[in-house]
């Protein structure tokens, strides 16, 4: 009899045991999700923001379309409202994407080639970003001179303070970029190892 009752302590001892495991797993992997996804809220917070400046100026735009009196300046109408529009929205849907990878689901390498090739597609978007947005202003300021000031820059000289001004802008450009593109590096990388972890 007692050696029964040793079995059955030792049987119940055991699924405690090993229903404590379980529970202490899904702790740690529901405070990791919770981690991983705070990595990427400030990101989403600046860029959903920087989005409804984008789509608060494109409906300026639009109201003042009319405006873009050649077809010239209605073709670079065109590319700041494709600019202002289509990469906020593929921006903020990657990064809603990468956010919401579903790390207590599925296998390991599965969510890591998932979060490693969504990685890859937002860091490419900011690139391509960073390289239209330098672009951009070649047809961005056409449009807002014209639609602000009623003067096509494409039918009048600049003066020094105009080109000095636009060198500034580019170089403060190339910094804030930069210092943009590293806080993505960064934390696309602090999520990475996060997910390895789990490994």
């Amino acid at each position: 009899m007692e050696l029964e009752e040793l079995q059955s302590a030792w049987t119940q001892l055991s699924d405690e045991l090993n229903h404590q495991k379980k529970l202490t797993n899904k702790i740690i992997l529901d405070m990791t999700k919770q981690k991983y996804q705070n990595k990427f809220t400030t990101i989403t917070k600046y860029e959903t923001l920087g989005a409804f400046v984008c789509f608060a100026i494109a409906f300026f735009v639009i109201l003042n379309f009319g405006k873009l009196d050649t077809w010239y300046l209605q073709v670079c109408g065109i590319l700041t409202l494709l600019f202002l529009i289509v990469l906020p929205v593929m921006v903020l849907t990657t990064l809603k994407t990468i956010k919401n990878i579903d790390i207590l689901n599925g296998s390991y390498k599965d969510n890591l080639k998932f979060y490693l090739k969504t990685k890859n597609r937002l860091l490419k978007l900011q690139q391509v970003g960073i390289a239209i947005g330098f672009v951009g202003l070649f047809f961005i300021v056409p449009v807002t001179s014209k639609i602000i000031s009623n003067k096509n820059v494409f039918l009048t000289s600049l003066k020094t303070e105009q080109y000095v001004i636009f060198a500034i802008t580019m170089i403060a450009m190339v910094f804030f970029c930069k210092w943009a593109y590293n806080g993505y590096l960064k934390v696309t990388r602090s999520a990475q190892e996060l997910l390895q972890d789990l490994e």
